[in-house]
């Protein structure tokens, strides 16, 4: 066979065939070397096959994390069909709307919901077809036409007898939908590879040229790290870190993501003697943290050297409770977005608490008019990112041009609208997303900023904040606060704690007490459940 082209399926054959035998995927229930992963998601491509699934269609995953989930993704990328995650959290409305928007031919499930899943079949009769992966819940596949996920593999052949693949098949992944509905980021498999999924995309090493360029490295790396992942696969950077993970030949740990359980995590980290471990923000890595502070005695965490975030930044607060406990730990921020892949990594915080980072040489801070701003200037744009980019968003032209822009020269930018600074040292400091930004009396405030500072507070577990309407400012800052357990802490306590952290306008007006934050399955606030919670509407 000639040179292959940087598709999934392809990397990770050529992976499976240079170390078969290396331990890839570590879950509660099951151990699989490369060879065994790949022959799964072989049979289970020709699965797809015999029940309609081809080239372009789209297979959705509606699953916790499992061996399952990756074979899932393998498989259809096998086929050349597109996988999509689906977030486990949604309600029958909110399934409706993704299956029709996604456009899903077929879907690879739990057994726990197909109950829900039967309850919407009728509305979606654009998929065809239905896989049930059994486990314990008990739950009815009745009114359902479904099959089970084992038997059809063990039925399956193993030939990897498929159609030639290319660099522009797709990889689509469904955003988090923090302030709107989620939309399908679309990547060609070769761009988003060298963006995200590569150790070369984080800076670290060239990318080869050739997905047969990966054996000689894996020759050399295979084994050397053992990697977890506390978030589910149905997030952006999970899915990232266990293909970087892979194109080293290294063992990925998958954390059961029924429920967060930082002791479970914990023992498994112990038990597997996981080397690094990517979380998503202060949702996993706090309750991480008070895990440790608490319990760290029971754990032999000798192996583990690294905690890496992406997809949220990690705070000063929960950054020195790690280091209080772990010295020695390597502490990572590593920037990025499903638009636009991995940016750069975190240098710490200015000043004023904003997150400070290096960002490769795709990607810089642009003015209303798409130029580039200067460094030490003190203006304020917009983050952007060219080169390896997205196609834009599935099925939504109206969307792809808001975001994906080109400039006065013709070159195409990413625009998913973070607003930052570039610092005279070229470091670019990073404010937050303008779309959940708060306008008081005509100032801009971002409330990554203002729950930062609440987060410090040692009665505060969790915060997100808002705007509410105001009639004199047009909004007020307001917060919605999970204190930690027995600390109630009161508007005028958290306010004076802010104002050593923040500026006076940007300190909260009013003040929610929740017994538990709302947030996605990867971490990400709520916003929109936050805004119905201080305006007394949820």
């Amino acid at each position: 066979m000639g040179t292959r082209p940087f598709t999934f399926a392809d990397t990770f054959e050529v992976v499976a065939d240079t170390v078969p035998d290396q331990l890839a995927l570590v879950t509660e229930d099951r151990r699989l070397t490369f060879a065994e992963v790949d022959e799964r998601a072989t049979r289970l491509a020709h699965a797809l096959q015999e029940r309609g699934i081809g080239a372009g269609d789209h297979v959705g995953l509606y699953l916790y994390n499992g061996t399952e989930y990756i074979e899932g993704m393998l498989a259809a990328w096998k086929i050349r069909a597109v996988p999509i995650n689906v977030n486990y959290r949604y309600v029958e409305e909110e399934l409706v709307y993704l299956f029709d928007d996604a456009q899903l031919k077929g879907v690879v499930h739990h057994q726990e919901f197909s109950p829900t899943l039967a309850a919407v079949v009728d509305q979606v009769p654009g998929v065809q077809t239905f896989l049930c992966v059994a486990d314990d819940s008990g739950a009815s596949t009745e009114g359902l036409p479904t099959d089970d996920y084992e038997e059809a593999l063990a039925a399956a052949s193993t030939e990897r007898d498929f159609p030639e693949r290319s660099g522009d098949d797709l990889y689509v992944l469904y955003t988090g939908g923090t302030t709107g509905m989620p939309k399908g980021v679309m990547w060609r498999q070769e761009d988003i590879f060298h963006a995200a999924m590569d150790i070369s995309a984080m800076g670290m090493g060239e990318a080869p040229a050739s997905p047969e360029g990966l054996a000689d490295r894996v020759k050399e790396t295979a084994g050397t790290l053992v990697m977890a992942t506390a978030a589910p696969l149905m997030h952006g950077a999970a899915q990232w870190a266990a293909f970087i993970g892979f194109h080293q030949g290294n063992t990925i740990v998958l954390a059961a993501s029924r429920k967060f359980d930082p002791a479970a995590i914990w023992r498994m980290v112990e038990q597997e003697k996981v080397t690094t471990m990517t979380v998503v923000g202060d949702a996993m890595a706090r309750p991480l943290a008070d895990e440790l502070e608490a319990n760290g005695d029971q754990y032999d965490l000798s192996a583990f050297f690294a905690l890496g975030s992406g997809g949220a930044i990690l705070s000063q607060g929960v950054k020195d409770q790690f280091t209080k406990i772990r010295p020695d730990l390597i502490i990572t921020d590593a920037f990025g977005a499903s638009e636009t892949g991995a940016n750069g990594g975190g240098t710490g915080f200015s000043e004023e608490g904003h997150p400070r980072f290096a960002l490769n040489e795709s990607t810089t801070v642009l003015d209303e008019d798409h130029r580039p701003i200067e460094p030490g200037s003190g203006k304020m744009g917009l983050l952007a990112r060219s080169g390896r980019i997205p196609l834009g968003y599935f099925n939504d032209e109206e969307k792809t041009a808001r975001t994906f822009v080109h400039d006065a020269d013709g070159k195409r930018w990413v625009i998913p609208g973070d607003f930052a600074t570039v610092e005279e040292d070229g470091m670019i400091t990073l404010y937050g997303r303008g779309s959940v930004s708060i306008n008081s009396g005509g100032e801009k405030i971002f409330p990554e900023e203002v729950e930062a500072a609440l987060k410090s507070h040692p009665a505060v577990f969790d915060a997100i904040v808002v705007g509410v309407p105001d009639e004199r400012f047009g909004q007020r800052v307001a917060a919605v606060v999970a204190p930690r357990e027995g600390r109630a802490p009161t508007l005028e306590e958290l306010a004076e704690h802010a104002r050593t952290k923040i500026a006076g306008y940007k300190v909260p007006r009013e003040l929610h007490l929740v017994d538990q934050v709302t947030r996605s399955p990867s971490g990400k606030a709520d916003y929109r459940w936050a805004k119905s919670v201080a305006t007394g509407e949820g």
